[in-house]
């Protein structure tokens, strides 16, 4: 099989995720959800990838072969389409690839309770062959395409669209951020609309830039064109540029003077703002988290939200109250009903874009200040992450799993002239080196795209940029010829 489960939902090359493969996937994860649940109807969206609307009509194809309806709804954000479908008890399928290039995409299953958790990706998995080798229709042509006619998506179902915008702009005055100016960078994004009204329903104004009609591929942890961005907000005067990646579950900030705000600083403030009693996080985010003394109870996971969500349930057995969790790319997920004020912000366990952006503006609006002075009030350690494209999966595994397997001794051998000497190594997910001087490097191959990541953690943001070019150059340079 060439499509696999990455960190969040099968994704693959856009040539490998053909119509029936795509359709297979569906099936297993239909099979999967009917043995745990009697489910009636399955909603369905997507980005705004070229490849995405062929995708959906296989998954949509698969859902009514399997006797179930199809409830379209449109080209919405995966986090909007997760609420909705759990608000009816059903099931979701969001067509995605989030920040990855076009020529790649996803499938993003969800249980009617949410995201489906890795032992729920290994049901489906073991379920993609037995479908496989079932009698299939005769729609497929010898390449893996419908070659007959297929079931229409028809009008897409408002109500998903309608329930986000509520969701978030019951839970303030509609005058709430009338004092803030926002710039709202749309891109491709498929939120481009809905956060910006979100946003001007609660009284901010909002100056929306830069829409595309091609695919642009914003990842949140590797930012490319800062300087435009900053440019913007000088433009304008602004209190805030805000964006999102592709499916609009991450979001991206820059603040007033022009500074990109990392994600799991975002998530840090965030989970102030909503008076977290328990924050999980990826073993990958800035120790801000837990330096910063905000949180009772803090727990550091393997990259992927299947982890958070699954340490966010843990800690919900456990009583805790007021659960929440994100990930570094800037993605927050509430594990529990939250009170805000007067108003409920529910259960969301899937990443969203639009909360941080909020508590951001908010808790600027409560101290009286700026989100820049908010960001500057945490400890200081500040985080860098870097990304080489073009690095064979297969090799950045080979690679971790020898450093890991021969320790101290192997990562001195490459780092100890730029870095010095290693304090600790954690091996929760890739490597993650803390040196001597407390500055960190942490190497991780992509599960899902031919691309190696690099975070770095320091005392100053100059010397977290330092090393991250510094590490990337041993890696790409030292390090990787010796696997390749």
């Amino acid at each position: 099989m060439a499509l696999k489960f990455g960190t969040s939902g099968v994704r693959g090359l856009v040539t490998e995720m053909t119509d029936r493969e795509c359709y297979l996937y569906t099936r297993a994860f239909i099979k999967h959800l009917k043995s745990l649940t009697d489910i009636k109807s399955i909603a369905i969206s997507g980005d705004r990838r070229g490849s995405t609307l062929r995708i959906m009509t296989a998954v949509a194809q698969a859902v009514t072969d399997d006797g179930l309806q199809v409830d379209y709804c449109g080209l919405i954000p995966t986090p909007a389409l997760a609420y909705h479908a759990m608000q009816d008890g059903k099931a979701s399928i969001m067509v995605t690839g989030s920040h990855i290039p076009d020529d790649r995409n996803g499938i993003k299953f969800y249980m009617p309770w949410g995201e489906i958790l890795k032992k729920d990706e290994q049901q489906v998995t073991g379920y993609h062959p037995v479908i496989a080798n079932e009698e299939q229709p005769s729609c497929f042509d010898e390449s893996g395409m419908f070659s007959g006619n297929v079931v229409s998506l028809g009008d897409a179902n408002p109500v998903a669209t309608q329930r986000y915008v509520e969701r978030y702009a019951s839970l303030f005055s509609q005058d709430y951020l009338n004092s803030f100016k926002v710039v709202f960078y749309q891109h491709s994004t498929v939120g481009r609309d809905v956060i910006p009204d979100i946003l001007g329903k609660l009284g901010a104004e909002v100056i929306r830039v830069a829409p595309s009609d091609q695919f642009v591929p914003v990842d949140t942890e590797a930012v490319s064109d800062p300087e435009q961005l900053a440019a913007w907000v000088k433009e304008y005067g602004a209190d805030l540029l805000a964006s999102a990646d592709g499916d609009s579950d991450r979001p991206l900030m820059v603040d007033e003077l022009g500074n990109i705000i990392r994600g799991d600083v975002m998530g840090i403030l965030t989970a102030r703002f909503l008076n977290a009693d328990s924050v999980a996080v990826p073993v990958s985010c800035n120790t801000a988290l837990e330096k910063s003394g905000y949180f009772p109870e803090t727990m550091r996971t393997r990259i992927g939200s299947p982890f958070v969500i699954e340490a966010m349930l843990s800690a919900i057995e456990k009583g805790k109250k007021s659960v929440v969790g994100y990930e570094a790319n800037g993605g927050f997920l509430t594990g529990s009903d939250i009170a805000i004020g007067e108003h409920t912000l529910t259960a969301l366990p899937t990443r969203d874009a639009v909360i941080p952006v909020l508590a951001l503006l908010a808790l600027a609006k409560e101290s009286g200040g700026s989100v820049s002075r908010l960001v500057n009030n945490l400890p200081g350690r500040f985080t860098a992450s870097g990304l080489i494209k073009e690095f064979p999966s297969e090799v950045g595994q080979r690679l971790v799993a020898e450093i890991n397997h021969q320790g101290v001794a192997l990562i001195e051998r490459y780092f100890v002239e730029s870095f010095g000497h290693v304090k600790s190594v954690d091996n929760t997910d890739g490597v993650r080196i803390t040196f001597d001087s407390d500055d960190i490097v942490h190497m991780r191959p992509s599960g899902n795209a031919p691309e190696f990541r690099c975070y770095t953690e320091s005392s100053s943001e100059s010397e977290a940029e330092k090393n991250s070019a510094c590490a990337l150059k041993i890696i790409n340079e030292k390090i990787r010829p010796d696997f390749a």
